[in-house]
């Protein structure tokens, strides 16, 4: 492979990296101020600084570590509806592991035994875990709809300007 590959590769990777992290952080950062607000009104200060660039940093990563690994691969030969759907729960299922394993090793990085780590996690409601993880699936939903909708009709014609139009985007 010559250096320019590599290059353009690396470029690709990037780019795609941000676009994702991009994405989440959006997501994230909505949601964040969304229980801000609420938590404001109960007279909780709550404004987490960088929680969601973080995430959706993290969480980027993971999911770029999936799409290498051909993870939903089989799910390409269904309808785009099946496919959507199946990727969009193989990627919620890896994130939620890759963020459980992501936790030990941070705990375990601040001192705290394995024990510890998921007794913190214990500390939660079952409903806001739930709730936590049913937003991730539905943020999760349009990102891989949207890169089904590129593989399917060519990643190409999403990013080229409608019929009837210029390159600067102008009416003919």
């Amino acid at each position: 492979m010559s250096e320019g590959s590599i290059g353009e590769r690396a470029h690709k990777e990037l780019r795609n990296y941000a676009i994702v992290a991009g994405y989440l952080y959006v997501c994230f950062g909505a949601l964040l101020l969304y229980k801000s607000a609420l938590l404001q009104q109960e007279g909780v200060s709550f404004l987490p600084h960088g929680i969601a660039a973080v995430k959706a940093l993290v969480l980027g990563k993971f999911i770029l570590l999936g799409e290498a690994a051909g993870l939903g691969k089989q799910a390409s030969g269904r309808t785009l509806a099946g496919a959507i759907a199946i990727k969009s729960v193989l990627f919620f299922a890896l994130l939620v592991a890759l963020s459980v394993v992501e936790e030990l090793v941070v705990g375990r990085v601040h001192g705290h035994s394995f024990a510890q780590t998921i007794a913190e996690y214990e500390r939660h409601s079952l409903r806001e875990m739930l709730a936590t993880s049913l937003l991730l699936l539905l943020v999760l939903v349009p990102l891989i709809a949207f890169k089904e909708f590129a593989r399917v009709i060519g990643p190409r014609v999403l990013r080229s300007p409608p019929p009837g139009t210029d390159q600067s985007g102008k009416q003919d």
